[in-house]
């Protein structure tokens, strides 16, 4: 793969970006302090804006690593604000696979944001990193975001009994994928 970084990449609603530093307040107001958000993560729930300030902090230092993908999602006609995150949780070069993951904002459910995002991403690390299989996984108690994958073309693979462990404490996961010559 050649790995290129966080690039900003634009679909016609959103503009996928790097974090900035003054994006904490809205991350923690957005999507990082709500319990319902964070239900099936594998972070806690933001009890403060100096838990979110932290965690961009690393998100920014972590920006000069070509192999570093983390993007806000914004919204075009909400200005610059960031509704939620979209990034690479996992790389295994031995087999040119990205691991995605992603989160917004209550308010942004059930608009079909995610997915966007998510075919954006996925576009990027196919095209322009070298992709040859994308993958990402959720508990199956949060069917909707089993829904994301499906809307974004990839195939499910099976459900793993107790092989992950999210803010419900140890959970089955679904697993979906997609590869580059299934596009």
């Amino acid at each position: 793969m050649q790995h290129r970084g966080t690039q900003r990449l634009e679909t016609e609603r959103l503009v996928l970006r790097q974090f900035v530093s003054e994006d904490a307040g809205a991350m923690f107001k957005n999507w990082a302090s709500d319990d319902e958000v964070t239900k099936y993560l594998t972070w806690p729930t933001h009890p403060n804006i100096d838990v979110s300030k932290s965690v961009i902090e690393d998100w920014v230092k972590s920006y000069s690593d070509e192999k570093y993908y983390q993007w806000a999602i914004v919204v075009k006609e909400n200005g610059d604000e960031p509704i939620g995150s979209i990034s690479a949780v996992h790389i295994n070069e031995d087999i040119s696979m990205v691991e995605i993951g992603y989160c917004i904002g209550r308010a942004w459910w059930h608009q079909g944001i995610t997915s966007e995002a998510m075919k954006a991403v996925m576009d990027f690390f196919f095209e322009e990193v070298g992709a040859n299989r994308i993958e990402a996984r959720h508990d199956p108690r949060n069917p909707n975001s089993g829904k994301v994958m499906k809307k974004c073309g990839m195939k499910y693979e099976g459900t793993m009994r107790s092989a992950d462990r999210n803010n419900q404490g140890i959970c089955d996961t679904c697993r979906y994928a997609l590869l580059s010559s299934e596009r």
